[in-house]
């Protein structure tokens, strides 16, 4: 028994030293961690950047901080925030343009508290906070006095709130060994992200976010906040009668003397767009064939007359002309001399063709000159493709705002070098609606009808086609003897026969085919149609294109 002793006392030890092994485990294991949390590792501010945390989400580009006070890069601005601060480089000139007046801003201009009103670095430009909440409707809470620099910006809305309950720590990850980011106390408000089952993620109001126990937050609670920005207001120079716009070819002077003749026939067209200007070179410059006479003739019929301006010329480079802001300014001072010597009730612009570069130096060009068209009463309407991916830089959603009409050409389905096909199917055409209607309100959209089509040749392979307006493709139909047939689908009649050239094909346009797009356009309510172009129709098509 003696012999026992000593080992039960060493088997007493063991255990002892065991149970306090395995109590130490416990005791650390459900002991919450006091360790802070590496701020400059959250928020990726090791380099001494500013945090951009957008509706509480971490952006990966930063701000940086000088005189004081916060810049933001604005390239990220444009793309998050406001679209409308645009940066001429070539200049080194920043433009704002409001519905009423243009702001110019350099690295010399001055804020109201001494310090520059943006700072140009490399290829990036950067803005104060303030200047950014002058123009955009955004919340903004800046904790930049603090040695982990971060902004918070978020969009207005509905948001979920809830009280502290009792004091505790907000962490960076759910755990209570989660590293702590901060602590809230007593009555504190906190904002909450994300709820979870023992755990929500918050922000709290020294401007962190972290996860916290859901024991010591109480109810949420839905909170609505509303910011006291006063968005601009973009009057429209509209019409109250439904559009029915027809555009005249004109390509010398002579052309002009053909109004009356070409619009004998027509019925229920108030706005004629003859094509006038064409630009010539990256100066601004254009060729003008306007004519005092033949907008004296135009309003004795009742006709409004929107000249058009387009970018045709294989010597205009649209994305250099437009990148200027002083050709752009001698550009709209022109065509706004031309308005009025010419006594113009609109001007109709043409861009086609545009390099997604120039997209954003052409938005700025429209808002631009949408300013002395809406003080001097000047409609002013821009031309558009179908919508589709490959050209949604034309931002029709930002035309639908500074222009009064947005118009569709609602054709070029296919065209010289595609496979052979329709001009303007019937879905097509609602497509191109539905989709500008998802950007632009229906009162603003125009949808443009087609007076031509193609005749389609194919051989050995290879298709080949020619555009021909209604009453020239009649012509063709009846010395080919061509028999049409009705494809309900497209909503078009179509027809093929042999020749010595080839297979020849055509989806004929006519009075058919123009009422079911005219139907879709009553359908839709939308603010009228236009004609591309006057002359190549027949009779037929106007007992179509009618309103009434």
């Amino acid at each position: 028994m003696k012999r026992l002793i000593p080992i039960l006392i060493a088997l007493g030890a063991i255990v002892v030293i065991l149970l306090g092994a395995a109590g130490f485990h416990l005791i650390k294991k459900y002991t919450p961690t006091k360790e802070p949390a590496d701020l400059a590792q959250i928020y990726g501010t090791e380099s001494g950047g500013v945090a951009i945390l957008y509706n509480y989400e971490l952006q990966d580009t930063q701000g940086i901080y000088e005189n004081n006070q916060s810049y933001l890069p604005l390239s990220w601005i444009n793309q998050y925030l406001n679209k409308r601060f645009y940066w001429d480089r070539k200049e080194q000139l920043l433009v704002y343009a409001l519905p009423d007046q243009i702001v110019y801003a350099d690295a010399a201009t001055r804020g109201s508290n001494g310090a520059p009103l943006l700072l140009v670095k490399g290829d990036e430009i950067y803005l104060p906070l303030g200047l950014i909440a002058n123009y955009t409707d955004i919340q903004i809470a800046a904790y930049d006095s603090d040695t982990i620099k971060r902004v918070y910006l978020n969009d207005w809305g509905r948001r979920n709130m809830a009280r502290i309950k009792s004091d505790g720590k907000v962490r960076e990850l759910g755990g209570i060994k989660s590293p702590v980011v901060t602590t809230v106390s007593h009555d504190m408000e906190v904002t909450v992200l994300e709820s979870m089952e023992k755990w929500s993620r918050v922000q709290t109001p020294d401007g962190h976010i972290g996860y916290i126990q859901n024991k010591i937050i109480a109810q949420v609670q839905p909170q609505d906040f509303y910011g006291t920005f006063q968005a601009p207001e973009y009057r429209q120079n509209s019409r109250q009668d439904k559009i029915v716009l027809v555009w005249h070819q004109v390509t010398s002077q002579e052309g002009n003397q053909t109004l009356e003749s070409m619009l004998e026939g027509t019925r229920g067209v108030n706005v004629v767009s003859p094509t006038w200007f064409s630009l010539t070179d990256n100066e601004g410059n254009y060729k003008s064939l306007a004519s005092k006479e033949y907008v004296d003739k135009a309003h004795a019929m009742g006709l409004e007359v929107w000249a058009l301006l387009d970018n045709f010329s294989k010597d205009v480079r649209s994305e250099e002309l437009l990148s200027s802001t002083t050709t752009r300014r001698k550009l709209i001072a022109s065509l706004i001399a031309d308005v009025e010597e010419y006594h113009l009730d609109g001007l109709n612009m043409d861009f086609e063709s545009l390099k997604e570069a120039a997209g954003v130096h052409y938005i700025q060009f429209l808002r631009e000159l949408s300013i002395p068209c809406r003080e001097k009463g000047i409609v002013l309407s821009v031309d558009n493709y179908v919508p589709a991916a490959y050209n949604d830089f034309y931002d029709r959603e930002e035309q639908g705002i500074v222009a009064d009409y947005v118009i569709i050409m609602g054709y070029d389905e296919h065209t010289a070098g595609d496979e052979a096909g329709s001009v303007a199917s019937y879905e097509f055409v609602k497509g191109g609606i539905e989709r500008t209607l998802a950007q632009v309100p229906k009162e603003k959209i125009i949808n443009a009808v087609p007076f031509f089509t193609r005749i389609w040749t194919e051989k050995d392979g290879n298709a080949a086609s020619r555009a021909i307006g209604i009453a020239g493709a009649r012509k063709w139909l009846e010395e080919n003897n061509v028999e049409l047939y009705w494809q309900q689908e497209l909503r078009q009649y179509y027809g093929e026969c042999e020749s010595d050239e080839g297979m020849q094909y055509i989806w004929m346009e006519e009075e058919d085919s123009l009422k079911h797009k005219m139907d879709l356009i009553r359908q839709y309510d939308l603010a009228g149609v236009a004609c591309w172009k006057l002359g190549l129709e027949d009779a037929g098509a106007w007992d179509s294109i009618h309103w009434d």
